[in-house]
C-alpha cells in the first residue's frame, strides 16, 4: 500500500514562502505521477500542480502558475512543492497524491494525510 506522507508546512506572512515535502513509500513506484492538491476552509479539494514520473512535463493551476514549482527526486522517493509569495487566500490543507496517469483532476490513486499552510500577517 502507497504511503505518502506530507511536511513542510506551517505559519507564513504574506509574500512568504514555503517548501513542501512528499515522500513516498510502501509500493510507491518512481514511475507514478505525482500532484500536490489543497483544500481551503469551506472549500472543495483542487490540483494544484502536477509532475509526470520523470519530471518531463508539468502543470500547474492558474492560481499556482508562476508561483509555485513542483519538483521530484526518485532516488530518494520525495516530490517537493515550493511556493512563493503566498497569499492569504493559499491557505490550506496541502496534499500530496500519486497515480499512473498526469491528471489535473483528483484522479489520483493514493492520497497523503496533508499539512496545513496558513498564510496570515
Amino acid at each position: 500500500q502507497v504511503q505518502l506522507i506530507e511536511s513542510g508546512g506551517g505559519l507564513v506572512q504574506p509574500g512568504g514562502s514555503l517548501k513542501l515535502s512528499c515522500a513516498a513509500s510502501g509500493g510507491a513506484s518512481k514511475s507514478d505521477a505525482m500532484a500536490w492538491g489543497r483544500q481551503g476552509p469551506g472549500k472543495e479539494r483542487e490540483v494544484v500542480s502536477g509532475i509526470s514520473w520523470d519530471g518531463g512535463a508539468t502543470f500547474y493551476s492558474t492560481s499556482a502558475k508562476g508561483r509555485f514549482t513542483i519538483t521530484r527526486e526518485n532516488a530518494k522517493n520525495i516530490v517537493y512543492l515550493q511556493m512563493t509569495n503566498l497569499e492569504p487566500t493559499d491557505t490550506a490543507v496541502y496534499y500530496c497524491a500519486a497515480g499512473s496517469f498526469l491528471d489535473y483532476g483528483l484522479n489520483y490513486d493514493s492520497w497523503g494525510q496533508g499539512t496545513q499552510v496558513t498564510v496570515s500577517s
